[in-house]
């Protein structure tokens, strides 16, 4: 097979008229030739950060539509499917990617239970992480989201990156707003990754005490604008990421995106791909062709190095998608779930109160992060329910795993006039969450999953819609463009509902990640993530 266009040399920064020869999935010369195709061929992108479970879809399924954005191969964190089954969930994930072309890198979860003040499905400790990492099919120690044990010297932390470092695998960090010495000292235990940047400063201090900054432009978490501006300054310590992509969001785009976002400000061409196709397959010594001879034949075909259309995308030599058509078959599995909990009644979303203020937790458009705020109480008979007028809305998380009392809080900026919304995808544990105008509306939504057996939903007088996860209670079990589709009518229905988010359901999610400050919500309770404590609703 034979391949000509105009080859983009990114090391030595060099574009030339040229043709590529490949044999047996490998590139067997890249030679100067003449010729009036004025396509260029680069190397392909990848996703230096992404949890493939927040795609909604199975591995296969991702790869279907990776491919058409000219992917080739993700660093892809197993923690969600980890939360909800461990090790199990773990291989699932190795084994269904294993039967597509997409290369897929997994590392092994670093933090399952993510913290000891959440209830998750499955618990991975040191002993497990060293059987892991002795299996060649995991490339590194995923994101230590428990930066505090890393400060404080928790053994089992400490347990955990050592035997990363004995089979010689990197460790990625996630220390949103760490600084000074406490992130001199994560820095030091042999951490050399963030893509929890969310300022310019915090990401520049990071760079210059030697870690490689991921810049994440995900679904819900947007942070490529604020970073950016560091890349041409940065560019040999700097990636892209996705962390979290919804299925409607994948459909439209991936890193090729960020590319074009990035050109389109002047950044250097060259500078742009190396952070987009050369750094990650380095840093995380990847499987993975960089357009050189000898190298697997992965890359792809753009028409320009502005808008990066992709015409074509080669895995191992194999063209697996061309025009915007994925060449990747479904392919058969097993379906796996961990959902035990029964149906709840209208009086168990209940909270009895006299207080005349309470805490809530204040949402942010495009952030993982939030604010902590104290707002009035409205009570009726007295019960704590959800202020309209005020868009105070009260937000529920409830154990999937065993039955027991739903943790209550307040959240503002969801901006629901009516109904509920609730999602089994609620990171990192995976337990229900969901919010609402009424205990009326957050009961119907929250059972309705219970009965799926995980899912995301939307309900009101009017409306009841919900898309099941049977697998794992976090993803389907079918077609991205079907289960796409379907996600984007309930992101229209929760908006029709009165949402004014970019991305509803994916903020919604991450109500429930206590490692991102600083107010969170558990199944156990409120959770201040700036102290690492439970705090209470009521402010006395």
């Amino acid at each position: 097979m034979t391949i000509q266009g105009n080859i983009v040399d990114i090391i030595n920064r060099r574009i030339y008229k040229g043709e590529i020869e490949c044999k047996n999935g490998k590139i067997v010369t890249i030679k100067e030739a003449n010729h009036s195709i004025e396509n260029y061929i680069i190397p392909g992108f990848v996703d230096a950060h992404i949890h493939i479970e927040s795609s909604m879809l199975v591995p296969s399924e991702f790869a279907k539509i990776a491919v058409i954005h000219g992917t080739v191969a993700t660093v892809s964190d197993p923690h969600e499917i980890a939360n909800v089954l461990g090790i199990e969930g773990v291989n699932f994930m190795i084994e269904n990617g294993k039967k597509v072309p997409l290369k897929f890198n997994f590392g092994a979860p670093s933090c399952v239970p993510a913290t000891s003040f959440e209830s998750a499905g499955a618990i991975i400790d040191s002993d497990d992480i060293k059987k892991m990492m002795e299996n060649p099919d995991i490339k590194y120690l995923a994101e230590m989201m428990n930066y505090p044990g890393v400060i404080y010297d928790d053994t089992e932390v400490l347990k955990k990156i050592a035997w990363a470092k004995h089979y010689n695998k990197p460790v990625d960090g996630h220390a949103p707003g760490l600084r000074g010495d406490d992130l001199t000292k994560y820095i030091s235990a042999g951490i050399y990754t963030d893509h929890e940047c969310f300022t310019y400063e915090e990401a520049l201090e990071k760079l210059q005490k030697g870690m490689k900054i991921i810049i994440r432009e995900g679904s819900a978490a947007k942070n490529f604008d604020a970073l950016i501006d560091l890349l041409p300054d940065h560019f040999e310590n700097m990636m892209f990421c996705s962390d979290d992509k919804h299925p409607d969001d994948l459909l439209v785009g991936h890193i090729n995106h960020l590319c074009k976002r990035a050109v389109a400000k002047n950044i250097d061409v060259f500078k742009v791909l190396q952070a987009a196709c050369i750094n990650p397959v380095k840093h995380y010594n990847l499987e993975v062709g960089l357009l050189t001879e000898g190298d697997d034949a992965d890359f792809i075909v753009v028409n320009d190095l502005k808008e990066f259309n992709v015409l074509q995308n080669y895995i191992n030599g194999e063209l697996v998608a061309e025009n915007g058509k994925s060449f990747i078959k479904s392919v058969e599995f097993e379906v796996l779930n961990n959902f035990n909990a029964d149906k709840k009644i209208i009086s168990d979303f209940e909270f009895h109160s006299s207080s005349d203020k309470i805490r809530a937790i204040e949402a942010l458009d495009g952030e993982l992060i939030t604010n902590e705020i104290e707002v009035n109480s409205l009570i009726k008979e007295g019960n704590l329910v959800s202020n309209i007028n005020n868009d105070v809305l009260k937000m529920t998380v409830v154990n999937r795993y065993q039955n027991s009392e739903p943790a209550i809080a307040f959240i503002k900026n969801f901006g629901l006039k009516e109904g509920a919304i609730a999602s089994s995808v609620g990171h990192d544990s995976h337990n229900i969450i969901a919010v609402g105008v009424s205990d009326e509306a957050i009961c119907k939504a929250v059972n309705l999953l219970i009965e799926n057996k995980g899912g995301i939903c939307a309900v009101s007088n009017t409306v009841e819609k919900v898309v099941p996860l049977t697998v794992a209670g976090i993803m389907s079990d079918k077609p991205a463009n079907e289960i796409g589709k379907a996600y984007a009518e309930l992101d229209t229905i929760a908006k029709q509902l009165g949402s004014k988010l970019r991305a509803p359901y994916m903020t919604l999610s991450f109500m429930a990640l206590l490692v991102i400050p600083s107010l969170k919500l558990s199944d156990k309770g409120l959770f201040d993530g700036n102290t690492f404590k439970f705090t209470s609703l009521e402010v006395k």
